[in-house]
C-alpha cells in the first residue's frame, strides 16, 4: 500500500501540471477545476501515505491506542480541502456561464483521456483496500476524478461538435456537486469517529437486547461503544449479574466477548460485573450524603453485607 500511494502522489502530481497548463492555454475552467481537483487528490494521497506509515506503528505508554485515529484525521482534513475547492470551482463556472469563453475542445479531451487513464489505474490498486476509512476517501476521490474526467471528455466532443462553449462551466458545476457529495459523506463519517460517536450500523438497543439473551446476565448499562480507527470498534459497559463464584462468572464473560466478537466485529472489550442494584449516574455511584452519613458504602461491587 505505501508503494502505491508513493507512486500515485508522483502521478498525480505530474498530472497537476499537465491539467493546469493545458488548462490555461485552452481556457477550460473544466480542466483548470480537474487540475485543483487532482492537487487536492495530491494531498489526500500525501495525507493517507503518513496515515498509513503511522497506523503501523505499535501502541506506546503515552499513545495507548496507537495510532489507528491518524487516517480518519487525514481523511477528515481531505474532505475539507476538497469541499473549499468545490466552492472555488461553483463560483468560477456560475461566473463563466455569464460570460462563456471560447475553449480549445480537442486539448480538452487529450488530456482528459490522460487522467481517465491514470486515475483509473491508481483507483482500481486502492478499491482492495477501500474498507479503510482513509484508503476509501483516497479512492473515492481518485473514482470521482476519472468520471469527472471522462466527462471533460464528452463534453470537449459536445463543444467541438457543437460550438457551445457554454458546456465547459456546465461541467465545471457538475465536477463540483461530485465533490461535494463524496466529501461531506466522509466528513460526517470521520467526524462521528473523532467525537467517538457509536459506529454507523451498530444499535446500542440491539446491543443490550442481545447481551440480555446469554444465561446469567441480569442487566446492562453504562455502555459506551465507539471507534478506535476506520475498522477497530471498542466497548465498555456494566453487566449486572448473581452473586456466584468466578469460575461461572468466567463463562459468561467468554460468551459476552464471543458475541460482541461475532455478532458485531467488537474485539476491544471492556466488561465490569456488578452483583448489586445501584444508583446509576455515571456507573455505578454511591451517593456522597449516605457514605459520609455511616463512614463507608452500603454496598459495592462483587458482593453486599449488612450492619
Amino acid at each position: 500500500m505505501k508503494r502505491v500511494l508513493r507512486l500515485s502522489v508522483v502521478a498525480t502530481l505530474a498530472y497537476v501540471v499537465l491539467t493546469l497548463v493545458a488548462g490555461l492555454r485552452a481556457h477550460s475552467l473544466a480542466l483548470i477545476s480537474e487540475a485543483g481537483h487532482n492537487a487536492s487528490d495530491a494531498l489526500a494521497l500525501l495525507l493517507s501515505f503518513v496515515a498509513v506509515y503511522f497506523q503501523g506503528r505499535p501502541a506506546t505508554d503515552t499513545k495507548t491506542f496507537g495510532y489507528q485515529r491518524a487516517g480518519v484525521l487525514a481523511a477528515f482534513l481531505n474532505a475539507l480541502a476538497l469541499i473549499f475547492i468545490a466552492v472555488w470551482i461553483v463560483i468560477e463556472a456560475v461566473h463563466r456561464l455569464g460570460s462563456p469563453e471560447t475553449v480549445q475542445p480537442r486539448i480538452m479531451m487529450i488530456v482528459a483521456t490522460a487522467g481517465v487513464v491514470m486515475n483509473g489505474v491508481i483507483a482500481a490498486f486502492l478499491w482492495k483496500s477501500s474498507g479503510d476509512v482513509n484508503i476509501r476517501s483516497v479512492f473515492i476521490h481518485m473514482l470521482g476524478d476519472t468520471l469527472s474526467t471522462a466527462a471533460v471528455i464528452a463534453g470537449g466532443a459536445a463543444i467541438l461538435l457543437t460550438g457551445l462553449h457554454w458546456i465547459d462551466p456546465l461541467l465545471s458545476l457538475l465536477i463540483a456537486a461530485l465533490v461535494l457529495w463524496s466529501s461531506i459523506g466522509i466528513v460526517r463519517e470521520t467526524l462521528n469517529i473523532l467525537l467517538e460517536g457509536t459506529p454507523g450500523g451498530l444499535s446500542l438497543q440491539e446491543i443490550r437486547d442481545s447481551l440480555a439473551t446469554i444465561q446469567g446476565v441480569e442487566d446492562i448499562h453504562d455502555l459506551h461503544v465507539w471507534s478506535l480507527g476506520s475498522q477497530t470498534r471498542a466497548l465498555a459497559t456494566h453487566v449486572t449479574i448473581a452473586d456466584i463464584p468466578p469460575s461461572a462468572s468466567a463463562q459468561i464473560l467468554e460468551q459476552i466477548k464471543a458475541m460482541l466478537r461475532d455478532k458485531f466485529h467488537i474485539n476491544h472489550t471492556t466488561i465490569q460485573f456488578e452483583n448489586v442494584e445501584c444508583e446509576v449516574v455515571h456507573g455505578c455511584v454511591m451517593a456522597i450524603e449516605e457514605v459520609s452519613a455511616h463512614g463507608h458504602h452500603h454496598h459495592h461491587h462483587g458482593h453486599s453485607h449488612s450492619h
